[in-house]
């Protein structure tokens, strides 16, 4: 690990005024993540400013009906958080799906928003990857691409978001407030993560020296009818091959709202928008939802060990919306 200076910001204003002194810093939260990359020599910044102590952990229910989270909250906390239990289901049980209980316990929100790939070729330093040495090449695209992506990829990355509590966000149409010395700002979440294109280094909207500071959910009584669905290899601390944020309103049979959003399957977590109009306003039945499925995998391109996760993202999601439809009927 390469050396590097320390400092401890205890507000939100130090904080940004501190990485904007210092040349090549990083923010450090949790450090889940961050530390991991740091002893692999993938992240090698001159100096962390430790944002654990901002007063940034707060979960609150505004006037307006929407719910604001600090970006210092830990995952765990939110999961279990009462709020969010009832009114969006689907966020808590996304943050149970993610990691080991210990992570949990230490990985905060803003984080979550902020962890790169698990892509084994980002990893290893005797690959070409344009994500961790621009211009270098992608391996991955003829090498062994399992869990990577089949939508919005590049010929220069094909690397898939690992999260889980963003794909619900995605869905959840929540946005990001961020603070730097030029001011706040907000960003919707859909916006916030980039597709590779031909900068895959370039993975966020945030520019530099801002600091992420809370993500705002919207109210959405829909919501309280959500679900989040993972497939993974393994039962625990697996990443997702496809995951799904379904959220599903029925009236009289009808479907009056309808928010999916897929992970496991894109370089940023997915929202299925063709796929939520072709559910909007029509009757909740399997063959209505196979059109749903075939219209959020339109596009989709496999790989060579990945091409299955077409099929299987299909079927996620017409079980998914076909649970939701029982579950409101009864």
């Amino acid at each position: 690990m390469k050396n590097f200076a320390y400092t401890k910001a205890s507000t939100s204003s130090e904080a940004v005024n501190l990485l904007e002194s210092s040349v090549g810093g990083k923010f450090l939260g949790g450090g889940t993540n961050l530390v991991d990359l740091m002893r692999e020599n993938i992240e090698q910044p001159d100096s962390l400013v430790d944002i654990s102590s901002l007063p940034l952990r707060d979960i609150v229910e505004n006037p307006d009906g929407s719910v604001t989270i600090g970006a210092s909250a830990k995952n765990s906390a939110v999961a279990i958080n009462g709020p969010i239990r009832q009114r969006f289901p689907v966020l808590s049980q996304a943050i149970l799906f993610g990691g080991s209980g210990q992570i949990r316990n230490m990985a905060t929100v803003g984080g979550n928003l902020m962890q790169r790939t698990r892509c084994y070729y980002f990893y290893d330093h005797a690959s070409l990857c344009n994500k961790r040495t621009p211009g270098a090449g992608c391996d991955a695209i003829h090498g062994f691409n399992r869990m990577h992506a089949i939508l919005g990829t590049s010929s220069h990355c094909i690397a898939a978001h690992p999260s889980d509590m963003c794909v619900a966000l995605a869905a959840l149409d929540a946005t990001v407030e961020v603070e730097s010395r030029r001011g706040k700002r907000s960003i919707p979440f859909v916006d916030f993560h980039r597709l590779p294109g031909d900068t895959p280094h370039l993975e966020t909207e945030l520019q530099p020296g801002e600091l992420i500071t809370a993500v705002t959910i919207p109210k959405l009584e829909a919501a309280r009818r959500s679900v989040y669905r993972k497939v993974r290899d393994r039962s625990s601390y697996g990443f997702a091959l496809v995951s799904i944020a379904a959220i599903l309103e029925i009236v009289n049979g009808t479907i009056t709202t309808a928010r999916l959003a897929l992970g496991g399957v894109a370089h940023k977590p997915w929202r299925a928008f063709p796929a939520e109009e072709l559910l909007q306003g029509n009757p909740a039945n399997d063959e209505v939802f196979r059109r749903a499925a075939d219209g959020a995998l339109a596009g989709a391109q496999g790989f060579h060990y990945n091409a299955f996760k077409i099929e299987l993202a299909k079927r996620v999601i017409v079980s998914t919306l076909s649970e939701l439809a029982q579950n409101e009927g009864a």
